[in-house]
């Protein structure tokens, strides 16, 4: 199976190729043109491709400076997916470590985003290595890795900016913060993510055809699991706001009326029923 590493050329990612470099490797790098300098990273992980003669791959987008965090992640990512797609079967590494998914996880408790903003970083077809059981690293062990080979790379000068909320956390961030306790939570939130996803997979409606008076007696965090996997069966990606608001809608609109989903998917309830 085809590695896909996602480099940037920042010290994480770099400590991730060095690990990797006698294997067999894609290197590949997104530049997302939101900072002049990013034609120098860019040009920086070519070179360190050529260095350890891998096959370097890359993409660049004009998403400009006042480009969102999110924006700039989902552009990324698809990047990323089509190279899978183009080297499959392949798996797409990237170099998140422990401090990432501690900021990642207050950040989602300061979001609300409910008990899945404890089983983040968990997708299919995605090796976090500096995450896995066998060697997990923090941002400290990182620096240390790369202090000892005296590996170079690149600063993102946007990361001591507290314009952005991740610097902010990461900045207050101390050594109080139970990293292991954290670590271990979270793999035991993953595994009942996943039993969760599977149980709630089989009482989805296989005609795709749904009771409104389900609904009526259904816990609030239950309907939104269903609803949560019935969207996302039908190619539709809604926020828990989302999803409550139209869970008050199954409770409340009158019978004709519709409720419009993200990219304008309008979902029309009748008396009884709704098809999603």
């Amino acid at each position: 199976m085809a590695k896909i590493l996602a480099v940037s050329g920042g010290i994480d990612s770099m400590v991730m190729l060095d690990i990797f470099k006698d294997e067999d490797i894609i290197v590949a790098h997104f530049d997302h043109g939101t900072r002049p300098s990013s034609l120098e990273d860019a040009t920086f992980v070519r070179n360190q491709a050529a260095k350890h003669q891998k096959v370097f791959q890359t993409a660049r987008s004009e998403l400009g400076e006042g480009a969102s965090e999110e924006t700039a992640r989902k552009a990324r990512y698809q990047f990323l997916y089509d190279l899978a797609n183009q080297y499959r079967p392949a798996e797409i590494y990237t170099a998140h470590h422990l401090d990432d998914l501690i900021e990642s996880i207050i950040i989602n408790i300061m979001r609300g985003t409910g008990w899945r903003g404890l089983a983040i970083l968990d997708t299919p077809g995605i090796r976090r290595p500096f995450l896995e059981p066998d060697q997990t690293m923090d941002k400290k062990a990182i620096c240390l890795y790369a202090a000892q080979r005296q590996l170079t790379f690149r600063e993102d000068p946007t990361n001591s900016s507290d314009e952005y909320l991740r610097n902010r956390i990461r900045h207050q961030m101390n050594n109080s913060i139970q990293k292991t306790a954290l670590y271990s939570l979270w793999q035991k939130q993953k595994e009942l993510k996943h039993e969760i996803d599977d149980l709630v997979a089989t009482l989805l409606p296989e005609n795709h055809i749904w009771q409104r008076t389900w609904f009526t007696k259904l816990d609030q965090n239950i309907a939104l699991e269903l609803l949560r996997a019935g969207t996302l069966r039908a190619h539709i990606s809604a926020t828990r706001p989302q999803l409550e608001n139209f869970r008050q809608a199954i409770l409340t609109y009158a019978p004709g009326k519709y409720f419009n989903l993200p990219n304008n998917h309008l979902i029309k309830l009748t008396k009884t029923t709704f098809e999603l």
